[in-house]
C-alpha cells in the first residue's frame, strides 16, 4: 500500500511518524512523509518518500527570537502558532496535500495538520488520525493540566459532570474560523470543531502513546486504539562523541539536563540554574544545550556541553533527567529507566508531566520556580528515594515489551485493507 502519513511540528512531532514510516517500508509498503521543507533531509535520510506541505517554517535558529517566545509563551502560545501561523495555512497545506493522496490507499493524519482531516472527508479515502499525548482528548474523566492554570485539574473533585462543562466552555473559545470557511467552500458538512473533535477520523484513531503513560477514559472516541509509544531516536546511527564517551567512563553516572528541540530555543537562565544545582549536589552534569548560544561562558569541572546526542544513547547512562516534558522526551525519559525531574514551558508539557508524575517516576517543577536551591531539592529526592528508581526501571522494563510502530502497523493495514472491525472499542486501548 501507499500510504501518506502527515505531520507537522518539532522533531518530537516528526519522529514517531518516521517510526511508523519505516515499520511500513519494512513490510512492503511505500510509506509517504508529507510535513515542512525543513524535513526533507532527515525524512529522505532514512530512506522514506518525502513531500513537501506548507507552511515551511524555518529551523528555530534561523527564525527571529521573538517569534519563538510568542509561541512557546504557556498561556497565549498556543492560540498564537495555530490561528496565527497553522490555520491562515491550511488552504495551502490543503493544494500541497490533495495530489500527494492521489492514488494513495490510506492517509494518516496529526493532530496539528488541520489540512488533513480536510482531504481525508473531501476524497472520502481511507483515512486514520492520530494523537501523541493523552491531552489531545481533553478527557473530563482525566482532566488536562494546563501549563497556565497549575490547579486546573484539581476541579476533577467535582466530577466529570462540572469537568466536562468547564472543558466545554473552554473549547467554545476555539473558533478555528480559517478552516472551518475553507471546510464550508469545499462543501464538506460541520465535523465539529477542528481543534478539538474535528480532527478525529471516524474509522479509527492512533493513540501513539503507552497504556503505561495513560489508560483509556469513558468519554474516548470509542474508535481509539493505544498502540505504544512509537520510538525514532533521530540521528540513531550517530555515534557518543568520544569526549562524551570519556567523560562518562571516568565518573559517577551524571544528571543530564535537556530541553528538547523546541524548548531549548527559549532556555533563558535553565543551564547556568542547572549547573549551579548540580554543583550543590556534588553531582556531574551532562548539558545537551542545542545551540552555541545556550552554552556557558564557563563550564566548572563534572560539567560538559553536547549541542546533541541521541537519547536512547546517553539517558540510561544517567542518575536523573530534567527536561521540558514534550511528549518525545518524556517517552525517552520514561525508557531510559532513570528518574526525570520535568519543567514545563507550554503546550501539552505539564500534562504530561502530570502523567509521569502519576506512573511514580517522575517529579515536576514549573519554569518559574526554576531557581538552583529548589532543583537541588527536588532531584536530591528523587535521587535518594529509592521509589522513584525502582518504578523507573519497572515501567522501563514494560515499556520495552512495546511495539508502538508495529502496532500502528498491524492496525494502519487493517484499515487499508478493510479487515478491521470496527464495532470494537478500545479493544487495543486496554491493551488486550
Amino acid at each position: 500500500m501507499r500510504i501518506v502519513l502527515n505531520t507537522f511540528g518539532s522533531f518530537g512531532d516528526i519522529h514517531p511518524y518516521m517510526a511508523i514510516a519505516m515499520e511500513l517500508k519494512r513490510r512492503g509498503h511505500a510509506p509517504v512523509i508529507a510535513t515542512m521543507e525543513v524535513y526533507r533531509e532527515k525524512v529522505e535520510g532514512i530512506g522514506v518518500e518525502f513531500v513537501p506541505v506548507r507552511p515551511h517554517i524555518a529551523q528555530p535558529k534561523e527564525q527571529d527570537p521573538e517569534l519563538i517566545e510568542k509561541i512557546m509563551e504557556p498561556k497565549t502560545g498556543p492560540r498564537f502558532l495555530t490561528e496565527e501561523v497553522v490555520f491562515p495555512a491550511v488552504r495551502e497545506s490543503y493544494a500541497d496535500l490533495l495530489p500527494a493522496v492521489a492514488g494513495a490507499d490510506l492517509l494518516v493524519t496529526h493532530p496539528a495538520a488541520p489540512a488533513g482531516p480536510l482531504v481525508g472527508r473531501k476524497t472520502g479515502m481511507p483515512w486514520i488520525s492520530t494523537v501523541l499525548a493523552p491531552l489531545s482528548f481533553f478527557s473530563a474523566y482525566d482532566p488536562p493540566m494546563p501549563p497556565f492554570w497549575q490547579w486546573f485539574n484539581k476541579l476533577s473533585i467535582f466530577g466529570p459532570g462540572v469537568m466536562g462543562f468547564l472543558l466545554r466552555t473552554m473549547k467554545s473559545t476555539y473558533k478555528a474560523k480559517a478552516i472551518t470557511a475553507f471546510r464550508d467552500e469545499l462543501g464538506i458538512e460541520d465535523y465539529g470543531n477542528p481543534m478539538f473533535e474535528g480532527q478525529h477520523s471516524p474509522a479509527l484513531i492512533l493513540a501513539l502513546f503507552s497504556k503505561v503513560f495513560a489508560q483509556p477514559q469513558p468519554d474516548w472516541p470509542k474508535q481509539t486504539a493505544i498502540t505504544g509509544f512509537c520510538f525514532y531516536d533521530g540521528n540513531h546511527h550517530t555515534q557518543i562523541p568520544v569526549e562524551l564517551t570519556r567523560f562518562l567512563d571516568n565518573g559517577p553516572p551524571a544528571i543530564v539536563f535537556t530541553l528538547g528541540s523546541s524548548a531549548v530555543w527559549v532556555a533563558r537562565d535553565f543551564f547556568k540554574e542547572s549547573i549551579q544545582a548540580a554543583k550543590r549536589l556534588g553531582r556531574r552534569a551532562v548539558l545537551l544545550i542545542g545551540d552555541e548560544r545556550n552554552l556557558p561562558h564557563s563550564l566548572p569541572e563534572g560539567v560538559i556541553a553536547l549541542d546533541y546526542v541521541p537519547y536512547q544513547s546517553l539517558l540510561p547512562k544517567a542518575c536523573a533527567v530534567v527536561h521540558h516534558g514534550g511528549v518525545g522526551t518524556t517517552s525517552q525519559g520514561l525508557l531510559a529507566g532513570v528518574p526525570t525531574l520535568i519543567v514545563p514551558f507550554a503546550f501539552d508539557q505539564a500534562d504530561n508531566a502530570e502523567h509521569a508524575r502519576k506512573v511514580g517516576s517522575s517529579r515536576t517543577l514549573y519554569r518559574n520556580k526554576y531557581f538552583a536551591p529548589r532543583v537541588a531539592s527536588e532531584l536530591d529526592t528523587l535521587l535518594h528515594q529509592p521509589s522513584y528508581a525502582s518504578r523507573a526501571m519497572a515501567v522501563s522494563r514494560e515499556l520495552k515489551q512495546e511495539n508502538g510502530p508495529a502496532r500502528a502497523a498491524d492496525l494502519i493495514e487493517q484499515i487499508g485493507s478493510g479487515t478491521r472491525n470496527t464495532t470494537e472499542e478500545h479493544v487495543y486501548a486496554s491493551g488486550d
